[in-house]
């Protein structure tokens, strides 16, 4: 019989690392608008390093609020370039990573950590390119005593990520790229950076086309009133 609400998972699938990599250079507001603005994880878990981004395949845990030893067991887990992503209910009374698990998670060449709860030992984050997105800070350890579970379905920052799944982070937040659709939204994404170099080069040359502002407030029925000035 499962063990529900404390149990370790294989991962069944995942991005491959080829294609990982190409997606190094791709930032997350291409990802989120060719996924419908829809994959993007909430706000309030927000950059704790100094530098540095965030490409891998989420290696997920859900763990009692304000206990780690499921945290722990995941970054023995992990292999490199995996992102450890951990739904630890929002609640930032107590710390769920902190300076050593930085060190562990780092010369294990784990990607980094999306934790949706609190982090301790700021400083030694903030002081490095070691990529982490948190909710909060707090002085207080954790326990270690579980319930948990690893490779499970998550929900962080109001985002379902599910284990395998492609997590980017840069200076504008968080995307999720569902493993079965990452090679089709890296095409996506590729055309979508070409239509912006090409409007970029009309801005720089005069040539750009703002016609479709005016048609899009006449098919919504803005009124205008006296003669506009065109800026």
């Amino acid at each position: 019989m499962s063990n529900l609400g404390f149990r370790i998972l294989p991962v069944s699938k995942k991005v491959e690392k080829q294609l990982v990599e190409q997606y190094r250079n791709v930032v997350t507001p291409h990802i989120s608008d060719n996924l419908n603005r829809m994959h993007a994880i909430g706000t309030h878990l927000r950059p704790f390093h100094k530098k540095g981004k965030l490409v891998g395949t989420a290696l997920t845990v859900k763990t009692r609020p304000g206990d780690n030893l499921l945290v722990h067991k995941a970054i023995d887990m992990a292999e490199p370039g995996e992102v450890i992503v951990v739904d630890a209910g929002g609640d930032l009374t107590n710390a769920i990573v902190g300076e050593i698990m930085l060190r562990l998670a780092r010369v294990k060449g784990i990607a980094g950590f999306i934790i949706d709860g609190a982090i301790r030992d700021s400083a030694a984050f903030l002081a490095g390119d070691f990529p982490i997105y948190a909710k909060g800070i707090t002085h207080r350890g954790p326990y270690k005593d579980g319930p948990g579970e690893i490779n499970v379905p998550v929900s962080v920052g109001g985002m379902l990520v599910s284990p395998g799944d492609l997590i980017v982070g840069d200076e504008d937040g968080l995307a999720v790229v569902p493993v079965e659709s990452a090679e089709e939204i890296l095409m996506k994404v590729r055309a979508q950076e070409k239509k912006e170099h090409e409007i970029m080069a009309s801005i720089d040359n005069g040539t750009v086309d703002r016609s479709w502002v005016d048609k899009a407030l006449k098919q919504k029925g803005c009124e205008i009133i006296g003669p506009v000035e065109k800026v």
